[in-house]
């Protein structure tokens, strides 16, 4: 009956004793292994200092990604925070969405910004003057974002809502669609890009609510709202 013992066996006798390299040093100075990144051997303790540089190294890296995320939420923020005092600061409906295109594009870099709205009370027009924004729009889009339960990020447009953006549609790649939402759902804003990486579908949605919901209720106090009836 052989006496050797395996690898496993090894490793629990080192784990049940810590102190054995303690009381016999010469054993773990006279071990080598081999280097991780060449072909010599090292001792033991050398190769624990090159695992604990490596494991340095690599916590150095997501420190600093985190640091880089954490300056980029901040300065996001702080865009976000600015828009809200300006959208808070307009004194009818046609100013909040005036400013709210051109700080969406300024700020954010958005190119291409649409709002519709529905479920509201506006001042009789004739169609040829009533803005984009009081176009009518399909009962199919008005259903989906009502169902909505947040921002939608993604490479493929809704019901042809790029078709809103003209001459521009055919070269939008990636859309952000946020339900405007206050005692009900009674519009849209979108967002779209030629650059399909600018919106996509696993991106975290937090900031887009943030501006649709100080949108949202920036416009409730210019616009009637119109109660949905619901089917008892």
């Amino acid at each position: 009956m052989s006496n050797a013992l395996n690898q496993e066996q090894i490793a629990e006798f080192f784990r049940a004793n810590p102190d054995f390299f303690e009381s016999n040093v010469d054993v773990l100075l006279n071990i080598n292994v081999t280097h991780p990144h060449g072909g010599r051997t090292v001792s033991i303790p050398e190769r624990q200092l090159i695992a604990t540089r490596e494991k340095v190294k690599l916590l150095e890296g997501k420190l600093s990604e985190l640091i880089t995320f954490g300056q980029e939420n901040d300065a996001l923020s702080e865009k976000i925070h600015l828009l809200t005092l300006n959208l808070i600061g307009c004194d009818s409906h046609e100013q909040l969405i005036d400013t709210l295109y051109l700080d969406l594009l300024d700020n954010f870099q958005v190119p291409h910004v649409a709002v519709r709205l529905w479920n509201v009370t506006v001042p009789p027009l004739s169609p040829d003057a009533t803005p984009p924004e009081f176009q009518p729009v399909a009962t199919e889009l008005t259903q989906f974002v009502a169902a909505m339960s947040g921002p939608y990020c993604g490479s493929h447009p809704v019901y042809e809502t790029n078709l809103w953006f003209g001459e521009h549609a055919p070269h939008l790649k990636s859309y952000a669609l946020i339900p405007l939402k206050k005692d009900g759902v009674f519009g849209l804003l979108l967002m779209a890009s030629e650059n399909a990486e600018r919106f996509y579908a696993d991106m975290g949605t937090v900031f887009l609510t943030r501006i649709g919901d100080v949108f949202a209720h920036c416009l409730a106090r210019h616009l009637r709202l119109v109660p949905v009836p619901t089917n008892v």
